[in-house]
């Protein structure tokens, strides 16, 4: 096992006024250098270290970890979303490591301070493929000298984690889904040998053009984000990085309270249409003209303490360093062809292991997809233990509501015993 020995801890540096001196000054120098530092540790617990674990999957990961002061814990693996860190866990890792979990969550591929991935826009997306973000994590747990482990991930971190458990049953043993229902993977066409006995129907206009076509025109915030200008829309917007993710994650949390979704009968225009504008975008709009429409009022954002002003910066400085683009790239390989045949391999196949779903009941996410939380919950998944809409909580549901969160894993896992 190839473990940095740059190992930095919130207790061993702030117990002492010195300590604390000695590590803003290393922080900034290393910063300075360009070099990988842990982030967020005035506002991380005491109980959560940073470290580096090299050659992981052609990665150096950056990682936050909790509970690694016993040995031999049962292990959990939390993959975060868009665009997130793995400081998006710090709530949920504090309070499973009480429970006597060694808990990891890792800054993915493309994401924060973990390096070795493809930057810019003009990389093959290979590198980003859905089954190379599983062998990440196989690493990872490998590298970390685990035979099995408890998954969990959120946004996008979600089918990752539910691919991981698809691929690989022996070594996820139990996988959390939050926020991004788990359709299963694509189908095969069966039975087809014979034909059709017809001419094939005429294409109809894809999503695309019939969101375009709508009397407001409209566009899908994933088609957005692959394109080449999303990533410098944001990391450059106007109203500066800080206002853009305290706008961000306000719109698509609980404390916008017109965020209350059903379920859409289609996926059509006119259906998807109903969603808010950070899904379905106005077409002349960017994400951050269009996110800059809901900021919160100063009484909103004093109201807020599951995003305080020091955690929107931790945001914003990482993103501000290293840019979306490698967040973004997640998107683009969803839609390339190449994902999607790569994904055939496993037509047909369920995710066996116990499994459970949470989401904010206040979060558009469960429904963007009409018909995925179903097919999750009656085909998908063979041993869905629960599925939880959580009150008061939004996209952001580990941070906003991060008690009732930890407390739906903890009894997951103790039923995973």
């Amino acid at each position: 096992m190839n473990v940095s020995s740059k190992v930095f801890t919130r207790r061993s540096y702030m117990h002492t006024l010195a300590g604390a001196a000695a590590y803003a000054s290393m922080a900034a120098k290393a910063h300075a250098a360009n070099q990988d530092v842990a982030y967020g540790q005035a506002t991380l617990p005491a109980t959560i270290r940073s470290r580096f674990i090299k050659n992981v999957n052609g990665l150096t990961v950056h990682m936050l970890e909790a509970g690694f002061e016993t040995p031999n814990r049962r292990c959990v693996l939390l993959l975060h979303g868009f665009p997130e860190l793995a400081y998006s866990w710090r709530k949920v890792m504090a309070r499973l490591a009480a429970e006597g979990y060694h808990v990891v969550a890792p800054d993915q591929r493309g994401f924060g301070r973990t390096t070795g991935w493809a930057t810019g826009y003009d990389v093959d997306l290979t590198s980003f493929s859905t089954l190379t973000m599983v062998r990440d994590a196989l690493a990872l747990v490998s590298a970390l000298g685990y035979r099995t482990v408890d998954v969990a991930g959120h946004d996008a971190g979600s089918p990752v984690a539910g691919w991981c458990a698809l691929v690989r049953p022996d070594v996820f043993r139990s996988v959390a889904m939050m926020s991004a229902p788990f359709g299963g993977p694509p189908g095969l066409p069966f039975n087809t040998a014979g034909g059709s006995g017809g001419p094939a129907a005429p294409a109809a206009a894809g999503i695309d053009e019939q969101l375009a076509a709508l009397p407001r025109p409209r566009k899908y915030y994933q088609r957005y984000y692959t394109t080449r200008e999303a990533d410098n829309d944001m990391r450059n917007c106007p109203q500066g990085l800080h206002a853009f993710f305290r706008a961000y994650y306000h719109f698509k949390s609980a404390d916008w309270k017109q965020n209350q979704p059903f379920p859409l009968k289609a996926r059509t225009a006119e259906e998807m249409a109903k969603m808010p504008a950070y899904y379905v975008m106005d077409l002349n709009k960017n994400m951050a003209q269009t996110v800059a429409e809901y900021t919160p009022t100063a009484a909103e954002i004093a109201a807020c303490k599951w995003f305080t002003d020091e955690d929107v910066a931790v945001y914003a400085s990482e993103y501000g360093r290293i840019g979306f683009q490698g967040g973004l790239q997640g998107y683009r390989r969803g839609m390339e062809p190449r994902n999607n045949a790569e994904m055939l391999t496993f037509s047909g196949r369920t995710i066996d292991v116990p499994s459970v779903f949470i989401s904010g009941k206040s979060d558009w996410g469960v429904y963007q997809n009409p018909g995925a939380a179903e097919t999750m919950r009656t085909k998908a998944c063979t041993k869905m233990i629960g599925y939880h809409l959580i009150e008061g909580a939004g996209h952001w549901v580990q941070q906003e509501q991060s008690e009732e969160v930890s407390r739906i894993l903890s009894a997951f896992l103790r039923q995973r015993v």
